[in-house]
């Protein structure tokens, strides 16, 4: 597995190896040994899968303490250009934002670490996995809105998005006092 640092600290690209032949394929997405060695949480307390049809957009969403929530995302089927928001307010990343194309093609992972903001864009129909350090805990449930203008987060949409009423209805970044 190969790693890649982003311009954020904290949020990190991984790359499983591959081993192919005419039968297939088989790739290691974790293993807690190497996760340990790496300083990536070893422990993860919930899996979620999505579908989503293309044009889809999910986020950017978070989970506030007690039960702040790290992920690890990848898509198992189709594309997405997902997304990570830092706001982490001591971070010097704050308000930042970094975005990459995830696919089925590309077998690339991308780890956000808690005190972030997630959410992707489908590119296509797509499936998306992610691997959560915490269970999901309704009541510290948030959202910011996708197209905050403080956040400028470079999404490649075409037209508007569809987006659940939800979404539709985030607040602003600075509406919300968020304790990262």
């Amino acid at each position: 597995m190969t790693i890649e640092k982003t311009p954020i600290d904290g949020l990190l690209i991984l790359t499983p190896q591959i081993f192919g032949d005419d039968r297939g394929f088989f790739m290691e997405v974790y293993n807690a040994d190497k996760f340990a060695t790496l300083g990536l949480p070893t422990e993860f307390r919930q899996d979620n899968h999505s579908s989503s049809i293309q044009g889809v957009l999910r986020g950017i969403h978070f989970q506030l303490p007690p039960k702040p929530m790290g992920k690890l995302v990848r898509c198992t089927r189709g594309k997405i250009w997902d997304v990570a928001v830092d706001l982490r307010k001591d971070s010097p990343t704050y308000k930042q934002s970094f975005g990459i194309e995830l696919s089925a093609l590309n077998s690339k992972m991308l780890w956000i670490p808690e005190g972030f903001g997630h959410g992707f864009y489908s590119l296509t129909d797509c499936e998306v996995v992610y691997k959560c350090t915490n269970t999901y805990d309704k009541a510290g449930d948030g959202n910011v809105a996708w197209n905050d203008p403080e956040l400028n987060v470079q999404w490649p949409v075409e037209g508007e998005p569809i987006l659940s009423t939800r979404d539709q209805a985030a607040p602003l970044l600075k509406d919300l006092d968020l304790p990262f």
